[in-house]
């Protein structure tokens, strides 16, 4: 075996890489732009140049700042963290079915949504029309269902701390929350009056369209200072694909990065759902889809696993938008039905490699 032309062939290989990271964002760029084009009502590529460079005309200016503009940015943002935040945790946990709804995070927070809406009358109706049922006090909604996903973490993250809990086990504690948050979100429904329960299922559909500005603002704040954590421990998480024990022996500190990245993915998750609602699939897929093309390199591997899910959440939410238009389609379901199928070919694929 020859070392001759061992660093050329490195470069080439960490240049194939990066070709395929940007090319993800250049994808999900176009993607973008089509989004803002997109919808019931119909604008040009110049129409949309117009408004950006602040010379709208007509309604256009309205259309682009105030629905579909923040609309595609939530949709980036939120593809961005939850698939990072699953890419993560996949690799603390070494599990491939781990992610930030496996650990009973979303399933938190829509039980502090449901409380809300309950107790503190969140839910109403303002027409007779298909979209009648509104959340008339969203930040309070928001607010509960932040403190329930946070819940679910915190009750994970004493197991891991305090009982030393293995990363398997930390899968199953989170399903198991996950089963009784579902249950008691249940009983609140049970009690609740017909409009309640409306909204109820209604903010548990995940929609992309009532995030505001300054929804987008915190987001950003979040997903961005996470992002900027889990790419410096990007060695580290190399360090722990080889097995703890090896990683302990590169200087590693494992119960810190675990402990200190899985509450920052939870986060990240708590705060995306706490605004959008349940949204799934895309911690799962994203990072899966990224890894077979990109193998196990985190130098790589976490820039493209996010731009690969912020690109399938903003595909999905411009289906949802397009497919039966005017009527837009919660994007929760479009994910559910794309990602379902194939997360089940990528495990069947997984195994009979195997």
């Amino acid at each position: 075996m020859t070392l001759e032309g061992t660093p050329g062939r490195y470069l080439a290989y960490t240049r194939r890489k990066a070709a395929l990271v940007v090319l993800l964002l250049l994808a999900t760029g176009l993607v973008g732009v089509y989004a803002v084009q997109a919808g019931s009502a119909d604008l040009s590529a110049a129409q949309v140049l117009q408004t950006l460079l602040g010379k709208a005309e007509g309604n256009s200016g309205v259309i682009i700042w105030n629905i579909r503009l923040p609309r595609v940015l939530a949709a980036v943002m939120a593809g961005v963290g939850l698939s990072l935040a699953g890419c993560v945790m996949q690799n603390i946990l070494r599990n491939p079915l781990a992610s930030p709804f496996t650990l009973g995070v979303s399933q938190g927070a829509a039980f502090g949504a449901a409380l809300a809406i309950v107790a503190l009358d969140a839910g109403s109706t303002h027409s007779a029309s298909v979209d009648a049922v509104i959340v008339s006090h969203p930040w309070s909604v928001t607010g509960c269902a932040f403190l329930g996903a946070m819940a679910a973490t915190l009750v994970v993250f004493l197991l891991a701390k305090y009982r030393e809990v293995s990363p398997e086990a930390m899968v199953l504690a989170g399903v198991a929350l996950g089963s009784l948050f579902s249950a008691a979100t249940v009983v609140l429904q049970y009690f609740a009056n017909e409009v309640q329960v409306a909204s109820i299922v209604f903010w548990t559909f995940g929609n992309l369209g009532r995030a505001s500005w300054r929804d987008l603002g915190m987001m950003a704040a979040v997903t961005g200072a996470a992002s900027l954590y889990f790419l410096a421990r990007r060695w580290d998480y190399n360090a722990l694909e080889s097995g703890e024990e090896t990683a302990r022996g590169l200087g590693v500190e494992v119960e810190r990065v675990r402990l200190t990245g899985m509450f920052l993915a939870s986060l990240v998750t708590a705060t995306i759902v706490a605004f959008l609602g349940i949204i799934g699939f895309i911690g799962l897929v994203g990072p899966h889809l990224t890894r077979r093309v990109l193998g196990g390199d985190y130098r790589f591997l976490l820039p493209a696993s996010g731009a690969a899910g912020a690109l399938l959440l903003l595909a999905a939410d411009t289906l949802a938008r397009t497919v039966i238009a005017p009527v837009v389609l919660p994007v929760g379901v479009i994910t559910s039905f794309l990602g379902a199928p194939l997360f089940l070919y990528l495990l069947v694929g997984g195994n009979h490699r195997r």
